[in-house]
């Protein structure tokens, strides 16, 4: 499973509207995203509309094409485009992904595969 994390600038000005844009959205929308492929999607929205939105998925390559290509998602973001401060093409597939630097599973997994390999020194 891969994470991807992104972050985004929502116009202060269009805040309300963007938030109301989301509850809810459209159902079609909501069944592209998850036939797309990802899951554990949230969005995230800061102070002065910084926006750092989350998913999970087993091909993030593939998720884009399926959204690329589908008429739903290009309806959804040529509409949601307007909200975000310099984005260049829409926010589904320019958003600038962030670097994971550190996950608790991963880092637990990999300690316990290293214990038993370990000894332990007398302090």
């Amino acid at each position: 499973m891969t994470r991807v994390c992104f972050q985004l600038q929502v116009a202060p000005e269009l805040l309300d509207e963007y938030i109301a844009r989301h509850t809810p959205v459209w159902p079609e929308m909501l069944a592209e995203i998850a036939a797309a492929g990802r899951r554990n999607y949230s969005l995230f929205l800061g102070e002065g509309g910084r926006l750092v939105g989350y998913y999970e998925t087993e091909d993030d390559a593939a998720a884009q094409a399926y959204l690329a290509a589908s008429p739903v998602a290009a309806r959804w973001e040529a509409e949601m485009s307007r909200f975000f401060v310099g984005l260049d093409g829409r926010p589904d597939q320019a958003a600038p992904p962030l670097t994971e630097i550190f996950h608790l599973d991963d880092q637990l997994a990999a300690a316990a595969a290293r214990a038993p390999h370990e000894e332990s020194t007398p302090s």
